[in-house]
Protein backbone atom coordinates (compact mmCIF):
# COMPACT_ATOMS: atom_id res chain seq x y z
CA UNK A 1 0.00 0.00 0.00
CA UNK A 2 1.36 3.32 -0.73
CA UNK A 3 0.13 6.02 1.29
CA UNK A 4 0.20 9.95 0.66
CA UNK A 5 -0.03 12.98 2.75
CA UNK A 6 -3.18 14.70 2.57
CA UNK A 7 -1.73 17.98 4.28
CA UNK A 8 1.31 19.30 6.27
CA UNK A 9 1.30 20.66 9.85
CA UNK A 10 3.00 23.43 10.49
CA UNK A 11 4.28 24.10 13.97
CA UNK A 12 6.51 26.10 16.36
CA UNK A 13 9.20 23.52 16.35
CA UNK A 14 11.32 23.37 13.60
CA UNK A 15 13.97 21.20 15.13
CA UNK A 16 13.77 17.93 17.59
CA UNK A 17 14.38 19.77 20.76
CA UNK A 18 12.06 20.77 23.00
CA UNK A 19 8.98 18.98 21.17
CA UNK A 20 6.67 17.75 24.26
CA UNK A 21 7.07 14.16 24.42
CA UNK A 22 3.32 13.41 24.55
CA UNK A 23 0.27 15.31 22.54
CA UNK A 24 -1.33 17.92 25.19
CA UNK A 25 1.29 18.81 27.68
CA UNK A 26 1.70 21.99 26.56
CA UNK A 27 -1.52 23.30 25.61
CA UNK A 28 -0.56 26.73 24.59
CA UNK A 29 0.90 25.08 21.73
CA UNK A 30 -0.68 26.39 18.51
CA UNK A 31 0.00 24.72 14.83
CA UNK A 32 -1.67 24.76 11.46
CA UNK A 33 -2.74 22.08 8.99
CA UNK A 34 -2.62 22.77 5.32
CA UNK A 35 -4.33 20.53 3.06
CA UNK A 36 -2.68 19.40 -0.80
CA UNK A 37 -4.42 20.68 -3.45
CA UNK A 38 -6.19 17.11 -4.14
CA UNK A 39 -7.80 17.62 -0.33
CA UNK A 40 -8.38 21.17 -0.45
CA UNK A 41 -11.97 20.78 -1.34
CA UNK A 42 -14.07 21.64 2.19
CA UNK A 43 -16.60 19.05 1.60
CA UNK A 44 -13.61 16.68 2.69
CA UNK A 45 -13.98 18.15 6.65
CA UNK A 46 -17.43 18.94 6.79
CA UNK A 47 -18.97 19.08 10.03
CA UNK A 48 -15.46 18.50 11.10
CA UNK A 49 -15.69 21.42 13.57
CA UNK A 50 -19.05 19.95 15.13
CA UNK A 51 -15.72 17.80 16.97
CA UNK A 52 -13.50 19.47 19.58
CA UNK A 53 -10.53 17.13 19.13
CA UNK A 54 -9.18 15.41 16.18
CA UNK A 55 -6.80 12.37 16.05
CA UNK A 56 -3.73 13.24 13.40
CA UNK A 57 -1.54 9.99 11.87
CA UNK A 58 1.87 11.46 10.69
CA UNK A 59 5.07 10.65 9.97
CA UNK A 60 8.53 10.56 12.08
CA UNK A 61 10.23 11.96 8.75
CA UNK A 62 13.47 12.42 10.45
CA UNK A 63 13.74 8.34 11.24
CA UNK A 64 12.24 7.32 8.11
CA UNK A 65 14.16 4.79 6.07
CA UNK A 66 16.52 4.23 8.98
CA UNK A 67 17.24 0.54 9.78
CA UNK A 68 15.10 -1.14 12.83
CA UNK A 69 15.55 -3.45 15.42
CA UNK A 70 13.24 -5.41 17.72
CA UNK A 71 14.29 -3.74 20.91
CA UNK A 72 14.23 0.16 21.45
CA UNK A 73 15.69 2.37 24.41
CA UNK A 74 12.85 5.24 24.98
CA UNK A 75 14.16 8.34 26.24
CA UNK A 76 11.70 7.93 28.62
CA UNK A 77 14.03 5.14 30.26
CA UNK A 78 16.77 7.46 29.99
CA UNK A 79 18.32 5.63 27.16
CA UNK A 80 19.68 2.74 29.10
CA UNK A 81 17.00 0.53 29.27
CA UNK A 82 15.23 -1.49 26.35
CA UNK A 83 11.85 -2.24 25.41
CA UNK A 84 10.24 -3.60 22.83
CA UNK A 85 9.53 -1.30 19.47
CA UNK A 86 5.40 -2.30 19.81
CA UNK A 87 5.46 -2.15 23.63
CA UNK A 88 6.78 1.88 22.92
CA UNK A 89 6.35 5.08 21.50
CA UNK A 90 9.25 5.05 19.69
CA UNK A 91 9.87 6.86 16.21
CA UNK A 92 12.22 4.25 15.49
CA UNK A 93 9.07 2.27 14.12
CA UNK A 94 8.60 -0.07 11.10
CA UNK A 95 6.17 2.49 9.06
CA UNK A 96 7.72 5.78 10.36
CA UNK A 97 3.83 6.55 11.40
CA UNK A 98 2.81 8.40 14.81
CA UNK A 99 -0.58 9.54 15.94
CA UNK A 100 -1.59 12.08 18.17
CA UNK A 101 -4.84 13.49 19.99
CA UNK A 102 -5.08 17.44 19.48
CA UNK A 103 -7.28 20.15 19.92
CA UNK A 104 -9.10 21.75 17.39
CA UNK A 105 -8.93 25.49 18.00
CA UNK A 106 -10.54 26.94 14.19
CA UNK A 107 -11.24 26.33 10.97
CA UNK A 108 -10.31 29.08 8.88
CA UNK A 109 -10.41 29.79 5.11
CA UNK A 110 -7.68 31.44 3.36
CA UNK A 111 -7.96 33.04 -0.70
CA UNK A 112 -4.87 30.47 -1.74
CA UNK A 113 -4.86 27.56 0.91
CA UNK A 114 -8.15 26.45 1.38
CA UNK A 115 -9.05 25.39 4.56
CA UNK A 116 -6.73 25.74 7.66
CA UNK A 117 -7.13 23.75 10.45
CA UNK A 118 -5.75 25.16 13.89
CA UNK A 119 -5.04 23.02 16.82
CA UNK A 120 -3.67 22.83 20.06
CA UNK A 121 -0.96 20.46 22.13
CA UNK A 122 0.83 19.25 18.81
CA UNK A 123 3.70 17.42 19.35
CA UNK A 124 4.90 17.40 15.68
CA UNK A 125 7.33 18.79 13.74
CA UNK A 126 7.12 21.87 11.57
CA UNK A 127 6.37 20.87 7.96
CA UNK A 128 5.47 16.67 8.82
CA UNK A 129 3.05 15.34 6.46
CA UNK A 130 -0.33 14.28 7.71
CA UNK A 131 -1.79 11.14 6.59
CA UNK A 132 -5.16 11.04 8.01
CA UNK A 133 -7.33 13.00 10.11
CA UNK A 134 -10.26 11.22 12.43
CA UNK A 135 -12.50 12.94 14.95
CA UNK A 136 -11.56 11.90 18.11
CA UNK A 137 -14.69 9.93 20.09
CA UNK A 138 -14.97 10.45 24.00
CA UNK A 139 -16.60 7.42 24.94
CA UNK A 140 -14.85 4.70 23.18
CA UNK A 141 -11.19 6.50 22.62
CA UNK A 142 -11.60 7.37 26.06
CA UNK A 143 -11.18 4.21 28.17
CA UNK A 144 -10.73 5.37 31.85
CA UNK A 145 -9.94 1.57 32.96
CA UNK A 146 -6.85 1.56 31.16
CA UNK A 147 -3.41 0.65 32.71
CA UNK A 148 -0.10 1.24 31.71
CA UNK A 149 3.70 0.36 33.35
CA UNK A 150 5.95 2.81 31.25
CA UNK A 151 3.72 5.42 30.73
CA UNK A 152 3.33 7.44 34.21
CA UNK A 153 2.61 11.17 34.08
CA UNK A 154 5.87 12.86 33.47
CA UNK A 155 8.20 14.47 36.64
CA UNK A 156 7.25 18.37 36.31
CA UNK A 157 9.74 20.92 37.43
CA UNK A 158 8.48 23.62 39.86
CA UNK A 159 9.26 27.18 38.30
CA UNK A 160 10.95 28.65 36.08
CA UNK A 161 12.67 31.65 36.42
CA UNK A 162 13.84 34.38 33.47
CA UNK A 163 17.21 35.96 34.16
CA UNK A 164 17.29 37.68 31.01
CA UNK A 165 15.04 40.16 29.12
CA UNK A 166 11.73 39.47 27.91
CA UNK A 167 9.89 41.27 25.35
CA UNK A 168 7.15 38.63 26.18
CA UNK A 169 4.04 39.16 28.11
CA UNK A 170 3.10 36.98 30.80
CA UNK A 171 -0.25 36.36 29.22
CA UNK A 172 1.41 35.83 25.85
CA UNK A 173 0.04 32.63 24.70
CA UNK A 174 4.06 31.93 23.35
CA UNK A 175 4.92 32.84 26.76
CA UNK A 176 2.66 30.06 28.34
CA UNK A 177 3.48 27.38 25.72
CA UNK A 178 7.18 28.00 26.54
CA UNK A 179 6.81 28.17 30.16
CA UNK A 180 5.09 24.69 29.85
CA UNK A 181 7.55 23.20 27.93
CA UNK A 182 10.84 23.97 30.13
CA UNK A 183 8.57 22.51 33.03
CA UNK A 184 8.49 19.54 31.35
CA UNK A 185 12.00 18.79 31.21
CA UNK A 186 13.14 18.97 27.58
CA UNK A 187 16.92 17.76 29.13
CA UNK A 188 17.84 14.18 27.60
CA UNK A 189 16.78 11.62 30.79
CA UNK A 190 20.20 10.38 30.56
CA UNK A 191 21.58 13.95 31.15
CA UNK A 192 19.66 15.20 33.81
CA UNK A 193 22.58 15.25 37.23
CA UNK A 194 24.27 18.16 35.83
CA UNK A 195 23.45 21.99 35.15
CA UNK A 196 24.77 22.05 31.78
CA UNK A 197 23.46 25.11 29.17
CA UNK A 198 20.69 23.96 26.80
CA UNK A 199 19.68 25.93 23.86
CA UNK A 200 16.25 25.31 21.29
CA UNK A 201 14.41 27.20 18.87
CA UNK A 202 11.01 27.57 19.56
CA UNK A 203 8.58 29.54 16.92
CA UNK A 204 10.76 32.94 16.40
CA UNK A 205 12.78 32.69 19.27
CA UNK A 206 16.12 31.15 20.44
CA UNK A 207 16.48 30.05 24.34
CA UNK A 208 18.77 28.90 26.52
CA UNK A 209 18.34 27.06 30.18
CA UNK A 210 19.80 25.61 32.44
CA UNK A 211 18.22 23.56 35.68
CA UNK A 212 19.20 23.81 39.10
CA UNK A 213 17.46 21.49 41.54
CA UNK A 214 13.86 22.05 40.35
CA UNK A 215 14.25 25.45 38.78
CA UNK A 216 14.39 26.34 35.29
CA UNK A 217 17.00 29.17 35.22
CA UNK A 218 16.46 31.00 31.16
CA UNK A 219 19.53 32.29 30.42
CA UNK A 220 18.77 34.38 27.25
CA UNK A 221 15.72 34.80 24.95
CA UNK A 222 16.12 36.10 21.53
CA UNK A 223 15.15 36.33 17.73
CA UNK A 224 15.76 33.54 15.76
CA UNK A 225 17.41 34.81 12.88
CA UNK A 226 17.11 32.42 11.22
CA UNK A 227 13.39 31.97 11.05
CA UNK A 228 13.46 35.72 10.27
CA UNK A 229 15.08 34.95 7.26
CA UNK A 230 12.40 32.05 6.01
Amino acid sequence: MIITPIAHIFSEFEQKFGIPRQPNLAKNLLSKIVFESEFKNPDFIRDLEKNSHIWLIWEFTEFTGKKITPLVRPPRFGGNKKTGVFASRSPMRPNSLGMSAVKIEKISADKNLGKIIYVSGSDILSGTPIYDIKPYIPYSDCITEAKTVFFTPPEMLENVVFNCELSLKEDDRKFLALKEILLQDPRPAYKKNGTETYKFEFADLHVEFFVEDKTVFVTAVTKNLLHLQH
